[in-house]
């Protein structure tokens, strides 16, 4: 007889709201769930480990005697919202704590290597202007708008973006999914990105699931964070004035990395149709057509409301594009991780430092094969 487990009704009900998943959809998969809710029955381990993996829950918070608290690992600077809770999601949670285990790994990496501190992290405070700040991120990386004008398309552009960053020390990360698990995709909804600030080893991470254009954005938000020394969680919302002053500041100085006030003033032809205008400049500086307004309410060329107005319909045009998803392991897998990262890690595997038990964990690979075919790609020796 299948042995049953003495789970409290109120972790599967913590469980199921905590992941997210439609309660008609759960009680479809586990057709006795309003038993085990009302303690008229318990589920077998089995019926449990399935119960556990459905929610994306912990199997060992099943046997705790009431539901954890899960505080935000990182500072929140989100604002979320009306109708939406600020509570992490089971993917949002997993996806820092993933990269929290990167960063450490890659930091000792690099204190093993005698690495030396970034120069720039904490390097300026929001008592710094912005176009100065925007100015030294520019300078720091090379890649101005001269640089962005040369790339076709905005998948290229933020290729050279986060290459850039990586060649000056910050890991990014870009993933649309939880690791390397394409069934648990990640909601631009609730998160944007969050930098993880270290001065060895700074991490930034970006929704994937968010738009080529608005990743660009999301990266210039969470390195403007990096250059201020503070680790936060964003989702750089820019259809709303932030209540706090650091957000406000990264905004900002995203806005002027990537459109800045000498060159939209130069290239802004206000006689031209909006919508035209706006789509023409979007693809001169390789940015979302959304950053474009919002640099045109803050130059002065529009009101609040007009700003609103033209926003809302350049958000509706762009949820009915579908980002597009897939494509080659070997490609994108090393852009979740981050390049710099998986050779560190390759590199130092091959080399007998690393077990390879924690290279697969930590590179979200699972067979021999896949690692020495990921390694082969990436040129790591």
């Amino acid at each position: 007889m299948p042995v049953r487990v003495d789970v409290q009704p109120s972790l599967l009900s913590w469980a199921a709201e905590r992941s997210g998943r439609d309660e008609d959809d759960l009680r479809r998969r586990f057709p006795r769930l309003l038993d085990w809710l009302e303690g008229a029955s318990k589920p077998t381990v089995k019926q449990l480990e399935g119960f556990a993996r459905a929610t994306n829950t912990p199997f060992g918070f099943m046997f705790l005697p009431e539901p954890p608290d899960e505080p935000m690992p990182v500072p929140d600077f989100r604002t979320m919202p009306r109708g939406r809770t600020a509570r992490p999601s089971p993917n949002l949670l997993d996806t820092i704590y993933l990269c929290e285990q990167r960063q450490d790994w890659y930091r000792n990496y690099l204190r093993s290597n005698g690495a030396a501190p970034l120069s720039f992290v904490r390097s300026v405070d929001i008592g710094v202007g912005v176009e100065r700040a925007a100015r030294l991120i520019q300078e720091t990386l090379d890649f101005g708008v001269d640089a962005r004008r040369a790339v076709p398309n905005w998948s290229e552009a933020l290729r050279r973006f986060a290459e850039k960053s990586e060649e000056v020390g910050v890991l990014v990360m870009i993933s649309g999914v939880v690791g390397s698990n394409t069934h648990r995709k990640l909601d631009p909804q609730e998160f944007r990105g969050f930098a993880l600030v270290d001065d060895l080893a700074p991490v930034i991470f970006v929704n994937g699931a968010d738009t080529k254009a608005a990743q660009i954005f999301t990266l210039a938000h969470e390195l403007a964070h990096v250059w201020l020394g503070q680790t936060a969680l964003s989702n750089a919302g820019l259809d709303r004035r932030s209540d706090d002053a650091t957000e406000r500041w990264c905004n900002a100085v995203a806005g002027e990395f990537l459109v800045p006030a000498r060159d939209l003033r130069s290239e802004f032809d206000g006689d031209a149709q909006l919508s035209h205008e706006v789509t023409r400049l979007a693809r001169t500086f390789k940015v979302s057509t959304l950053v474009i307004l919002r640099r045109l309410f803050d130059g002065g060329y529009m009101n609040w409301q007009a700003y609103q107005a033209a926003y809302d319909e350049q958000l509706s045009q762009i949820q009915q594009v579908a980002t597009p998803g897939g494509g080659n392991f070997y490609n994108t897998q090393p852009v979740r991780t981050s390049k710099q990262f998986a050779r560190a890690v390759l590199s130092d595997t091959m080399e007998g430092r690393t077990l390879h038990r924690d290279a697969f964990r930590l590179l979200g690979v699972r067979k021999y094969e896949t690692f020495r075919e990921l390694a082969d790609h990436l040129g790591a020796e």
